[in-house]
């Protein structure tokens, strides 16, 4: 017959097992989001920031100083001259735009909008420009400093050539300046899918994924007991080459489609009853367990892709890509700050170029899925907290009926506790009036 002793060291040591593989899945759990978070960043391009702005004030600021080292009495005059002819070759230019816009597009670009509001703006014609330029001619016209007839001679001819040589395209936007331009002002065709995905597909179907998952576990009793958070969630896959198949199990025989999820039937945009679905499939481990998610491509990713094959929308692999990065980027925004989706879906971003893993679907889901269930949900103690208070525990101080194992409440370290279950109201408050004037 075991003694207690025996049999508290037996226990002891089956608790410090579990804690032991807890701390390893959460180890791993761990390791593997880092690695998600490498991979992403060296994929995502960052938002492009000031260092051209500090770089070019370097510039002014050497150019500066060595005028006035060499020529301080002539600085003013110089720095106003430059000034001129930066504007001046801008505005010049603008006038020739304007031309154009006055002579075809007034009515069908503008709509017969005022001259000065709107089309003067458009071509550059900006009060702070004419500001700047009425400044520079104000200094080079004072007293005692006079602007040589060569001097003026030089300006009028740079800005003639500017805007020749601007409206030739010489000195048109670089395709850096045109992209950021484009990603700041949201102008991207990324950004208009990324919205389209999101107001036309997802902000409907997210909000009813979880009543639909719950039918359809009601009907299908072979499916698995416990869906962990992670399958609860619409899993979107992007792949970087926007080349998606129509069907899961032909890019990996790991991957098994199952079933649907019950049809939404949603009126939109004087369609009765338009159907939005989603399908179930089974992705299988190394160990041939199946994990059931509800998983699909993101759909605009067709679209870039058939652009990339047509030469009329002058759309290449290149751009291609950056734009499927760029459409990952905003979605991924979008939908965090959506509180009718938040929580409901996954972004799976697969780097699959030059993968020759026949599996590497499988293995990229599983292990968003590992990570969704071990990281965000796993929430356990360290093992040292329990286990330090638990030997320093002698048998006098165990309870008398004997059921050790159940530690008193105030006998480890606080620790978090989740539950799953749906917040109950709070009860209305009890009036205690009567009470306290019966004690008085």
């Amino acid at each position: 017959m075991m003694t207690k002793g025996a049999e508290r060291r037996k226990t002891t040591e089956r608790l410090q097992r579990g804690k032991t593989d807890n701390l390893s899945h959460l180890n791993r759990s761990k390791h593997t989001e880092m690695r998600c978070l490498r991979d992403e960043d060296a994929l995502i391009p960052r938002p492009r920031g000031s260092l051209p702005k500090v770089c070019a004030m370097a510039l002014a600021a050497i150019a500066i100083g060595g005028i006035v080292f060499w020529s301080p009495e002539r600085l003013l005059g110089w720095v106003a001259m430059v000034i001129l002819i930066l504007t001046l070759g801008p505005l010049l230019h603008g006038v020739c735009l304007l031309a154009e816009e006055m002579m075809h597009h007034t009515n069908t670009r503008y709509r017969g909008k005022a001259l000065l509001s709107h089309v003067l703006p458009a071509c550059g014609l900006g009060g702070r420009t004419l500001l700047v330029a009425g400044l520079a001619v104000l200094v080079l016209y004072q007293p005692g400093h006079p602007l040589p007839h060569e001097g003026w001679k030089l300006i009028v001819l740079a800005s003639c050539l500017y805007a020749l040589l601007k409206s030739l395209g010489v000195l048109g936007p670089s395709e850096v300046e045109v992209s950021d331009i484009c990603e700041g002002r949201k102008m991207n065709v990324a950004h208009g899918l990324a919205w389209s995905f999101y107001l036309g597909y997802l902000r409907l179907v997210l909000p009813r994924l979880e009543d639909s998952i719950a039918a359809f576990r009601a009907t299908h009793q072979a499916s698995g007991p416990f869906w962990g958070r992670g399958s609860r969630r619409l899993l979107i896959l992007i792949p970087l080459n926007a080349n998606i198949s129509h069907k899961l199990e032909d890019e990996d025989d790991n991957i098994h489609f199952y079933d649907n999820l019950p049809n939404n039937e949603i009126d939109r945009a004087g369609v009765r009853g338009r159907v939005y679905k989603h399908s179930v499939y089974r992705v299988l481990d190394n160990h041939g367990k199946a994990h059931e998610c509800v998983v699909e491509y993101a759909t605009p990713l067709l679209t870039l892709y058939n652009m990339s094959q047509e030469s009329a929308a002058g759309f290449g692999e290149a751009k291609r890509r950056q734009q499927v990065l760029l459409f990952y980027s905003t979605l991924q925004d979008i939908l965090e700050h959506s509180l009718e989706c938040r929580n409901r879906f996954k972004l799976i971003l697969l780097n699959d170029e030059e993968v020759d893993d026949p599996h590497f679907l499988s293995k990229a889901i599983l292990r968003h899925l590992e990570q969704q269930e071990k990281e965000e949900f796993y929430l356990t103690p360290p093992p040292h907290q329990e286990m330090e208070h638990q030997s320093d525990r002698t048998s006098s101080e165990l309870p008398i009926n004997h059921d050790w194992h159940h530690l008193e409440p105030m006998s480890r370290e606080p620790t978090l506790m989740i539950s799953l279950e749906k917040p109950q109201p709070l009860r209305e408050p009890v009036e205690m009036t009567d009470y306290y004037h019966g004690t008085r």
